[in-house]
């Protein structure tokens, strides 16, 4: 299509994303040949630190030589959030109304151009710096996690709790240690993500979600030390969050490697059956509790075959 066939929106958004990717014709440095990146940050109501995270960015992108675009989503903001933003000559693209950080990093990534994407969020806490070692090491590997580690202090005392239980319970189901479950900085190789795009979902648990898929179905995935700064402006958690923490949790079970939560639960149940069954040849009466806990440790198990059938379908390559 012809530039004079192209509708007005069209070549306004083809002149947004070509100075939003003017890099200056610099060297790239050693270590970077070959690799190009598209930054994510998905937005809501994040005026006070949004151009500052942009700026941010731009200035340690710049300083590699490595060409690259910064996407910012705008998830239905009330405030200037979406006008800074375009002010900064960032892609812009916004939902229309709150959709949710999920749903946000999907349609940024969809729109992301360059088959290495980082997603970074727009408040402030996680420092641009490491976004070029973090995408050289991405060079051989499927995904790089920024590990918070001890800078997690800064993370409400009332939250620790259900962080450790979701990190302990995911690592468990990976079958490996999971340093930091949901960190939101990170770089991956994008063919690598889009098949498990159906399986993430639209709220805060999408980076929970992904690291899973990633490390759950053979990916390459290490992690490497940040530092986590404290957020400007106020945190999007919500005690109803505690609710989607749970339905976060059984769906975890069922999706990533049910099995190892589906044997040990019909082995205690089958076992509770077996001692209970020996008690009652003891005693001459053969009990309803005992028949209930083997028929109970039966269907457990065939939920969980289920369970892991319907698994391989969704996480298969």
């Amino acid at each position: 299509m012809s530039p004079e066939d192209q509708s007005p929106k069209t070549k306004t958004r083809s002149a947004v994303k070509v100075a939003a990717n003017a890099v200056p014709a610099v060297k790239v440095a050693e270590g970077f040949e070959g690799l190009s990146l598209s930054i994510v940050i998905p937005a809501f109501n994040e005026e006070g630190a949004v151009r500052h995270t942009i700026e941010d960015v731009r200035r340690e992108m710049d300083a590699t030589g490595v060409p690259y675009e910064i996407i910012v989503i705008d998830d239905g903001s009330k405030d200037r959030t979406l006008e800074i933003a375009r002010e900064s000559g960032a892609i812009v693209d916004a939902n229309q109304v709150n959709t949710g950080y999920g749903a946000s990093l999907k349609r940024g990534i969809k729109l992301a151009q360059y088959e290495y994407v980082a997603i970074i969020d727009a408040d402030g806490t996680y420092p641009a710096r490491y976004l070029p070692p973090m995408l050289k090491m991405c060079g051989t590997q499927d995904m790089v996690v920024g590990d918070r580690g001890a800078a997690m202090k800064n993370v409400p005392w009332i939250r620790k709790p259900a962080k450790w239980v979701l990190n302990t319970f995911a690592s468990f189901l990976a079958e490996r240690r999971l340093n930091d479950l949901n960190s939101g900085l990170r770089v991956f190789r994008k063919s690598e993500l889009v098949p498990f795009i159906p399986l993430l979902p639209q709220k805060f648990s999408f980076t929970t979600t992904i690291t899973l898929c990633m490390s759950c179905n053979g990916k390459r995935m290490i992690y490497t030390p940040i530092e986590y700064g404290k957020r400007v402006g106020k945190s999007k958690i919500r005690p109803v969050d505690f609710l989607n923490f749970i339905i976060l949790v059984l769906r975890m079970t069922v999706l990533f490697n049910p099995l190892r939560v589906f044997i040990p639960l019909g082995l205690i149940l089958m076992g509770l059956g077996a001692t209970k069954f020996v008690y009652d040849i003891w005693m001459d009466n053969l009990s309803e509790t005992t028949i209930f806990a083997f028929l109970s440790a039966l269907i457990i198990w065939s939920l969980g075959l289920i369970a892991d059938m319907i698994s391989r379908l969704h996480l298969r390559p």
